[in-house]
């Protein structure tokens, strides 16, 4: 099909795209890299008044240390995210999940946070920077400013950023020493959107787990933190005690049902691959 009538503006500095989206009202689409949006506008599922395309803003691109945490631009594509050194060192889960999104093409376009404010709760990075409890960093005319990963996704593809608000970056806490991790998703394909999928972080402790994050994707309207299992598995070594503490994974969730599978599949998969996570990231 081909996408509705639709203004286009191009600007060249963040300010002008805030201006921009003022302007455009409630009826307009930020384009990053397009691999979500694209489909959408071909389809007609989303019919803007205006697209406003973020290509000329090179500043967004940027991955740099800020102290204790990586503060990565909203358009710094998913190539750059899962080769960049910082990201690699302080943000490893971040990268072992990039390495998953769909296939080279998509990730050589893609953005980083193109995929965390689109919010399809079937997309791998927005679980995973609920797990890293990262913040979102907005901007509007306005002024800036930051909203947690916990508080960032409301709903099924909606965000609480207001709808003149741009995410231009993604502020991500270092992880110190001691720190295992591991992205576990179950998909048809190498391209497909998880059925289901699990980002887990583990700080070990001798032979045993003295924190852990967990966060599930494609279990319900928005990512989910699966607190239960956060809170069983400290302690546990053994893959018997994984698999005991990965029986709560689906506690509190919606899981869907569609043509991919049944919510109670999906809770089984969320189960199994919880404590497949589990026992990787301690190693």
């Amino acid at each position: 099909m081909i996408p509705a009538t639709f203004d286009y503006v191009r600007p060249t500095s963040v300010d002008d795209a805030c201006r921009a989206l003022a302007d455009a009202g409630e009826d307009a689409k930020v384009l990053a890299g397009g691999q979500s949006l694209m489909p959408l506008l071909r389809m007609r599922l989303a019919i803007p008044d205006a697209l406003i395309d973020l290509d000329r803003l090179d500043g967004l691109r940027e991955i740099r240390d800020d102290g204790d945490s990586l503060v990565i631009g909203a358009m710094a594509t998913h190539h750059q995210v899962m080769r960049d050194p910082l990201v690699r060192e302080h943000a490893p889960l971040l990268a072992r999940a990039t390495e998953t999104v769909a296939d080279p093409a998509v990730r050589h376009r893609g953005t980083f946070g193109g995929s965390v404010a689109h919010a399809d709760p079937a997309g791998d990075l927005p679980a995973v920077a609920l797990a890293l409890d990262a913040v979102l960093v907005v901007r509007s005319v306005r002024g800036e400013r930051e909203i947690p990963a916990s508080e960032f996704f409301v709903d099924w593809m909606t965000t609480s950023m207001e709808p003149d608000e741009l995410l231009v970056g993604v502020r991500v806490p270092k992880m110190g020493s001691g720190w295992g991790v591991h992205y576990e998703k179950f998909h048809r394909t190498a391209q497909a959107w998880a059925i289901v999928g699990v980002a887990c972080a583990v700080r070990r402790n001798g032979d045993g787990v003295e924190e852990a994050r967990v966060a599930l994707t494609n279990m319900g309207p928005t990512p989910v933190r699966a607190h239960s299992v956060e809170v069983a598995v400290r302690g546990a070594g053994s893959e018997d005690a994984f698999r005991t503490a990965a029986a709560q994974a689906a506690a509190g969730t919606e899981p869907p049902t569609d043509l991919h599978g049944s919510s109670e599949y999906r809770t089984h998969l969320a189960t199994v691959l919880t404590a497949r996570a589990l026992a990787a990231a301690v190693g």
